[in-house]
């Protein structure tokens, strides 16, 4: 079971979004609607860096290159 986050859609002016951690299957249609309060949701993706094993990244930061694939040398910018 994975945890997302969710937040309330505002249904009138002014109203400010409520969040909320809900646990769920990866395979399982995000939700429309709180489970137990029926008000609408929808999911916030949030950023980060998903590491999964040696990608191209962590070899070219290994081999002393820049992870924008620049090489050695970096980015010319």
């Amino acid at each position: 079971m994975t945890t997302y986050v969710y937040e309330t859609i505002p249904q009138k002016a002014g109203q400010k979004p409520k969040k909320y951690e809900l646990r769920q299957s990866m395979r399982d249609a995000a939700f429309t609607h709180h489970p137990e309060t029926g008000e609408p949701i929808k999911r916030v993706l949030l950023g980060g860096f998903g590491y999964s094993g040696k990608s191209s990244y962590t070899k070219a930061v290994a081999s002393g290159g820049g992870g924008c694939g620049c090489g050695h040398g970096g980015c010319p910018h």
